[in-house]
C-alpha cells in the first residue's frame, strides 16, 4: 500500500492575519486544504483525476483544535494523513511550527463521493480510490 501521508510548508502571509498579527480561525481550512491536494495528488486521485473518474468529494465536515496561535511570517509545517477510506476519506492534520517543532493545530475533515451522472451520495468508497490505494 501506498504511504498515506503528506507535508507541506507555509510561510504565514500578510493576507492570512489579523490586526494582531495571527492567522484567522478560517486559514487553517485552507492551510488543511494545501496539505490534503499534496496527499491526494501523491496517490494519484487529485481533484482532475476525481473529475475524471465521475465522482466528487465534497466535505462534509471539518473540524479543527487551536492550540497555539500562529503568526505573521511563521514558517509551519502542515502533516495530512489518509486514516479513512472505505466509506469515505478522513484526513486528519497536524500543524507545526517548523522551528520549535510544536504543535499548533490539529484537526480533521471527512469527505463523502458523490456521483456526478445521478447527483447520489456513494456508501462505500469508488473502486477507482481502492484501486488507487492499492487496497482492492
Amino acid at each position: 500500500m501506498l504511504d498515506l501521508t503528506a507535508e507541506i510548508q507555509i510561510k504565514v502571509p500578510f493576507q492570512d492575519v489579523d490586526i494582531m498579527g495571527i492567522v484567522w480561525h478560517g486559514n487553517y481550512l485552507r492551510y488543511f486544504e494545501e496539505a490534503r491536494a499534496e496527499l491526494l495528488n501523491k496517490i494519484g486521485y487529485g481533484y482532475f483525476e476525481m473529475k475524471e473518474s465521475g465522482y466528487a468529494w465534497p466535505v462534509v465536515d471539518a473540524r479543527v483544535k487551536y492550540i497555539k496561535p500562529l503568526h505573521l511570517q511563521q514558517v509551519v509545517k502542515v502533516l495530512a494523513r489518509l486514516v479513512e477510506y472505505d466509506c469515505q476519506l478522513k484526513i486528519e492534520y497536524e500543524v507545526f511550527d517548523l522551528e520549535s517543532g510544536e504543535r499548533a493545530t490539529k484537526g480533521y475533515t471527512t469527505q463523502v463521493a458523490v456521483n456526478m451522472v445521478n447527483n447520489e451520495t456513494c456508501f462505500a468508497s469508488p473502486k477507482v480510490l481502492l484501486n488507487k490505494l492499492g487496497v482492492s
